[in-house]
């Protein structure tokens, strides 16, 4: 049995682990790197490290697009197997991927303006939105804990990672002919914080050989619990005393649900005043009714709160919006306002209206509640750059900023460790992959201390035998 790391090994992003095993090839996710628009391009066109017509199925740990976005540009170059994951997880397929196709669409429109000036050809997107579509007819559902197989010798068994709606860790169990030997493999996708607001915590797997694990948060601690509504109601209170908007650039998936719920939450006990909130988002809005189709992924309080109070998702002062009209209305409008608008990492989107009209203005805020990968926009705001370019010009950045990591997907140092202890079986071998070089390496000393198997950072390109 082997395994190549094909993305997301020394970054965070372009999640690709291909697993070859009884003359089979199973491409573990099939994300986009996400980067500088001109190494993104050249990462992402081409698979450089498999012919996309020799591997046979995928497994789709979740709908985040730095782990599925590229399967689109996957099935659109040869591969015709199955792609497998769970019931939620192609449901918010549906709408992200589309969702990509049309931001590749208009950004490769804005680029090839720039090319035509510099005589340049033309260039086209890595898939287009039929592509998305057609992409969906290859995937096959298959719930929680739920055994299927997918090749010769080959079973999968999905168990919840509560990192977002539908969120898997993979689990193999292979009767590998190369030594005769029966071996579990697990692959973390990524891996929840436990005690969310919304979803159920990370399941801890029996019995595991090999472990491919993600290292996003390694080396670093969040500096709340999952649930601190009183640090939020606080952001919340202080900046709408500075008299300005708070802008909240969120994932239009499960950052943005668990946002609407916390603010619910925090309106009904009066921590906070009563202020307009809109959701600027089409992908947003679309997801946040996929949410409400999933209540087999909820933890029990948001569960029983869905079916004995209201809707946890919804409530009076909360306007979402599809329209790009009302997109243009939103950043016409003058008073104070919660705007929560996607992309997370300020990368595409709305958000980038709403940050170019709010961020020169010291009176704003800009809360981020979600992870930004190194050089995308999101990041350099984080990190407080005096200027930043929106849109190709520059902007000083005046805004109030502020992070709430509480609010990652992502489990930090502590969790990660505390999830691989509670794993069970000798895990023999354990290959660190998604995360900074730095982080990975970090996190990879610290298992060596608690565990005494064999433990590595995946390298792009490697291919390891076991």
């Amino acid at each position: 049995m082997k395994l190549k790391f094909c993305g997301a090994a020394g970054t965070t992003t372009g999640s690709q682990h291909l697993l070859e095993v009884n003359g089979q090839k199973i491409l573990l996710d099939c994300g986009l790197y996400q980067g500088r628009r001109g190494d993104a391009y050249e990462i992402n066109c081409c698979f450089p490290h498999f012919k996309p017509s020799e591997v046979d199925s995928v497994v789709l740990s979740h709908a985040h697009i730095d782990h599925s976005g590229n399967l689109p540009n996957l099935t659109k170059s040869g591969f015709k197997g199955n792609i497998y994951a769970t019931f939620a997880t192609r449901d918010l397929c549906q709408i992200m991927l589309a969702d990509s196709a049309r931001i590749q669409e208009k950004d490769i429109e804005y680029l090839n303006k720039k090319r035509r000036k510099k005589d340049l050809p033309p260039v086209e997107p890595l898939y287009k939105e039929i592509d998305a579509e057609l992409c969906l007819r290859q995937f096959v559902n298959v719930g929680y804990d739920r055994p299927i197989i997918i090749a010769k010798g080959v079973t999968l068994r999905f168990y919840d990672a509560g990192h977002i709606l539908g969120s898997a860790q993979v689990v193999l169990d292979v009767e590998d002919e190369s030594d005769g030997k029966t071996k579990r493999l697990l692959f973390s996708g990524d891996v929840g914080r436990g005690a969310n607001d919304i979803l159920r915590d990370p399941v801890a797997v029996e019995n595991v050989d090999y472990v491919l694990m993600e290292s996003t948060y390694g080396g670093r601690e969040h500096e709340l619990g999952t649930q601190a509504d009183d640090r939020i109601a606080s952001i919340i209170n202080k900046a709408l005393e500075r008299g300005g908007k708070i802008i909240i650039p969120a994932f239009a998936v499960e950052r943005t649900q668990q946002m609407l719920y916390v603010l619910h939450q925090l309106f009904v006990e009066g921590k906070i005043p009563e202020v307009p909130v809109f959701v600027d988002s089409p992908l947003a809005v679309n997801a946040t009714e996929i949410f409400r189709l999933h209540p087999e992924c909820f933890n029990k309080e948001i569960y029983d709160f869905l079916f004995e109070k209201a809707d946890p998702f919804g409530f009076e002062g909360l306007t979402l919006i599809r329209s790009v009209n009302g997109s243009k209305d939103l950043n016409r409008r003058s008073g104070q306002a919660i705007i929560i608008s996607a992309s997370g990492m300020c990368e595409a989107g709305r958000i980038l209206h709403h940050l170019k009209n709010s961020i020169d203005d010291p009176k704003n805020t800009i809360l981020f509640i979600g992870y930004c990968a190194q050089n995308t926009l999101g990041w350099k705001i984080r990190e407080g750059w005096d200027e930043v370019k929106i849109f190709g010009k520059p902007y000083p950045l005046k805004a109030h900023v502020e992070i709430m990591d509480s609010f990652s997907g992502h489990a930090d140092h502590s969790e990660l460790i505390d999830y691989f202890q509670a794993m069970t079986g000798p895990k023999k071998k354990v290959w660190l992959v998604h995360g900074e070089q730095s982080r990975s390496e970090t996190f990879c000393d610290a298992l060596k201390k608690v565990h005494d198997g064999d433990v590595s950072v995946g390298v792009l390109g490697e291919e390891v035998e076991f």
